[in-house]
């Protein structure tokens, strides 16, 4: 059915705008006047909605907003309308606006939502159909702001322990070649003028000075093709994309980081469903959709197979060691004492405290690692360059 675009007046004579779907421009007409609506311009709009993308931003704003109209009692079609009047981003006003004509016209909310499969993931509109079902909408979408803004935050703290000693990796390696490219063979070039044999670290030093943009070039040129090596094999090899990210769970301290967010997203995306009412098979089909890790999800999708096979969970979870074992066990004893939901509650606090002290020890541990290892290179540089000075000197001095 076409989307409509309008312009109109309401009641009090104030202009709104907003979307509406019908099969003509002018069954579109009538359909705004139903709405007390006098309308000044409507216009087809090319349906973009499969394409349409929001910033995790964006969505945890609109998301914590519907949340609290609700709470006040406030009908969900005037809370979506409400909500997008306020907001500065048009993609997600363009998304709750056509929310709101799709309710008006009496779509359930989850299933408008499914046209939108950029903007909402399959979980989160699995817990606005279960809330919308059992009446507890406005519940549904506090915990869903609730959730999405803990993402969001161990996401930033993620971010944040990765950008600053790239920040710092980057500038040293800037000052490296600059010292290689225009420090040193300036100095060094008039020793070389002078036919001075240099010392085998100078002259080891001016080699790579002097290739050092070809270097460069090489390396870039490795990454990129790289990139579009490994990209290829992964898109098409399913199994070496597992292997992949099975390798990186592997790596020290990185590996451990990694392990522990997936496993704390794990943990509080659980909570969610299992608190809105999902059964445990129908949870962990969800969940696994929300892991990035291909080597985690796989081995969730197999657990799942095994419970609805009539496998016990708990015994599964230890058996699999997929997770960290501390954590195994104590959904194992939450499961066999029927409090899975609190379980998975209290292991997702835990976990996020664990990765802000975990981000912690890796910024007090690189950054010294990165200061050395620049200053370490810098010495050889200054000592490049003393050397041939400090013999020349001695050639002087008889």
């Amino acid at each position: 059915m076409p989307s409509f675009s309008y312009k109109a007046f309401d009641e009090t004579g104030k202009e709104t705008t907003g979307f509406i779907n019908a099969d003509s421009e002018r069954l579109a007409r009538k359909l705004i006047k139903k709405l007390n609506l006098v309308p000044i311009r409507v216009w087809e709009v090319k349906s973009t909605k499969e394409k349409i993308k929001v910033k995790n931003s964006d969505l945890v704003v609109a998301t914590r907003q519907i949340s609290s109209l609700l709470e006040a009692s406030t009908q969900i079609d005037d809370a979506l309308k409400i909500t997008a009047d306020q907001l500065n981003s048009k993609n997600m006003k363009s998304v709750l606006y056509s929310l709101k004509e799709e309710i008006v016209q009496g779509k359930r909310l989850g299933d408008a939502m499914k046209k939108f499969p950029k903007v909402f993931s399959n979980t989160y509109i699995s817990l606005i159909k279960a809330g919308d079902t059992s009446g507890n909408l406005a519940k549904m979408f506090n915990s869903l702001a609730n959730y999405l803004e803990d993402s969001m935050s161990i996401k930033q703290k993620i971010r944040s322990a990765l950008i600053y000693p790239f920040i710092l990796f980057t500038f040293s390696i800037i000052v490296i070649i600059a010292l290689l490219t225009f420090v040193m063979p300036q100095v060094v070039g008039q020793f070389v003028k002078s036919g001075a044999d240099l010392p085998f670290l100078t002259s080891a030093l001016l080699t790579i000075s002097n290739f050092l943009p070809y270097i460069i070039i090489t390396f870039i040129l490795l990454i990129i093709f790289g990139s579009f090596f490994f990209k290829s094999i992964l898109l098409t090899n399913r199994n070496a994309l597992i292997r992949l990210h099975k390798f990186f769970l592997s790596l020290p301290f990185i590996g451990t980081f990694l392990l522990k967010s997936e496993t704390e997203k794990f943990s509080s995306t659980m909570h969610l469903l299992t608190s809105s009412g999902l059964v445990l098979d129908d949870a962990l089909q969800e969940c696994s959709k929300v892991l990035t890790n291909a080597y985690l999800r796989s081995e969730l999708l197999q657990i799942t197979k095994s419970i609805k096979e009539g496998s016990d969970f708990g015994l599964l979870l230890t058996q699999k060691k997929i997770f960290p074992e501390i954590f195994s066990q104590l959904i194992a004893s939450g499961y066999r004492s029927g409090n899975l939901t609190e379980m998975f509650h209290k292991s997702s606090i835990f976990l996020r405290n664990d990765i802000e002290t975990s981000r912690s020890t890796f910024l007090s541990l690189i950054e010294p690692i990165i200061i050395i290892f620049m200053g370490g290179f810098i010495l050889l540089i200054v000592m490049a360059i003393l050397v041939p000075i400090m013999q020349m000197n001695t050639l002087i001095l008889g």
